[in-house]
């Protein structure tokens, strides 16, 4: 008991009882209203809201290729031999006339073909550009989307929409939805982990923080990024002369103060910051070991095509799949310079080198050892590129038709679903919107996109909007 409150005059103590009667007034309030507007909120990171799971699990983890600047659909997955034959001769005005366009408003449209020959792959028979074989030798494991289509045709909206399923800036994005409905399966690392790696041959691509942020959801929820040079995480190691013991005994200390706070205030962003103390102590010891390739099997290595150290996106690839073995929930690689306005001959056959050997290697890996059945891959950007050329050499922002790969996670392999028109313009054959992929994803992942919500201003917000049907046709 605080000696202030024996040793108090009557004056005193009547003092200290209206302050002690005004605070536990004050933190039952603010528990009742926090508990009102949306218990959730209070939940155990490590055992996420939804429990029971709404559907049978079929994937545990995601793993997100994100291939941002949006890679061309007509020179990886969506072969069309009408517009090669129509290359050079303008574009039908009947697909285009009132479409929304990005830099190509107002110009004449021209039609391109595609710059590099296709061919069947494995006995599922799927077409796939010659420039990516290691991904065609995986064919039957794969299942391709040919009729994406989103919303938003300029990069950072698309982003935007892509991640957290809205253009408001603010919104959760779909990592921290996962680790917040399903909580982490890690205590030594985030559930949410972020890389980035630039390579060759496209206009690189600025990737904002807030593209894996928790947004309204509490802060624990957002996404950790790491480096892949240097130190994968700023101050990971002790200062010259702070020993273990003594950083535990400061982390110690400082979560007392923490929880003193909190049993005062019960604000909810203090018991973020307790746990993000206690994540970061044990990340000390848990990063070094993770980041360590150097009893990665030489074999594993010439696979990935990766050099530990280097920041590719083959060694982030490699990293992925030890993310993914020690528990982490959701990973995504940003592979930042996809952006083909000229020069799509000469660099997607760099950005193909950069990717397809490692892609490839990374689902193997997985089904290897006998994780694939339980991680969702998916390979694509934010949207595609037109069938018109631009400069001559280039294809301008595409949203009406684009590609994504998707593997294991309980998705069916070796099949191609949709299909865009015989120029690659737009969706024709089964749809599939951004909110359509984000709910097939939550449903694999066991959730009701429907049900998984959180209060917001009044209204009950989620990842899908108010739209998104889960697309069972591709589900083994």
């Amino acid at each position: 008991m605080d000696r202030s409150l024996i040793e108090a005059t009557p004056a005193d103590a009547g003092m200290h009882r209206r302050a002690f009667l005004e605070r536990t007034a004050g933190g039952l309030g603010l528990i009742a209203l926090n508990t009102l507007l949306n218990p959730k909120l209070l939940a155990s990171p490590a055992r996420g809201v939804v429990h029971p799971l709404h559907f049978p699990q079929k994937a545990k983890r995601v793993i997100f290729l994100y291939q941002a600047g949006g890679p061309s659909h007509l020179e990886t997955f969506d072969y069309k031999p009408k517009l090669a034959e129509m290359d050079g001769k303008p574009m039908p005005e009947s697909l285009t006339k009132g479409q929304q366009l990005a830099q190509l408003q107002g110009r004449p449209l021209i039609c391109f073909g595609p710059q590099f020959p296709f061919r069947q792959w494995g006995s599922s028979g799927q077409q796939i550009c010659e420039l990516f074989p290691h991904m065609g030798s995986i064919a039957d494991e794969v299942c391709i989307i040919r009729s994406m289509w989103t919303e938003q045709i300029n990069h950072d909206p698309a982003h935007t929409l892509m991640n957290t399923g809205s253009i408001i800036a603010g919104r959760p994005s779909m990592g921290s939805w996962l680790l917040y409905g399903l909580g982490a399966e890690t205590e030594d690392l985030p559930g949410f982990v972020v890389l980035v790696s630039t390579g060759r041959g496209g206009q690189n691509q600025p990737i904002a923080a807030r593209q894996w942020s928790a947004g309204m959801l509490p802060s624990r929820f957002q996404g950790v990024k790491l480096n892949s040079i240097g130190d994968p995480v700023l101050y990971i190691r002790n200062p010259e002369g702070i020993s273990r013991e003594l950083q535990k005994d400061s982390v110690e200390a400082i979560n007392s103060l923490n929880r003193t706070a909190h049993r005062t205030l019960q604000d909810p962003e203090i018991l973020t910051r307790i746990s993000q103390y206690e994540m970061a102590f044990r990340m000390q010891a848990s990063v070094p070991g993770l980041m360590d390739m150097s009893k990665e099997p030489a074999q594993v290595l010439e696979r990935y095509g990766a050099k530990p150290g280097d920041g590719s996106f083959a060694s982030n690839c490699l990293l992925a799949r030890r993310l993914a073995e020690r528990g982490v929930r959701f990973i995504q690689l940003y592979h930042r310079d996809w952006d083909h306005h000229a020069g799509i001959r000469e660099n997607m056959p760099l950005k193909a080198q950069e990717v397809d050997r490692p892609t490839a290697a990374l689902i193997q890996d997985l089904k290897d050892r006998g994780m694939l059945n339980e991680t969702l891959v998916v390979w694509g950007g934010e949207f595609g590129r037109t069938p018109m050329s631009q400069g001559g050499n280039g294809r301008d922002h595409h949203i009406k038709g684009f590609s994504f790969l998707l593997a294991g996670g309980g998705v069916k392999p070796g099949i191609s679903y949709g299909a865009t028109d015989d120029l690659g313009y737009a969706a024709v054959e089964n749809p599939v919107s951004v909110h359509d992929f984000h709910a097939t994803m939550l449903y694999l992942l066991g959730i009701d996109h429907k049900r998984l919500t959180v209060k917001h201003q009044g209204l009950d917000i989620r990842l899908t909007g108010v739209s998104g049907q889960v697309i069972h046709e591709i589900l083994a």
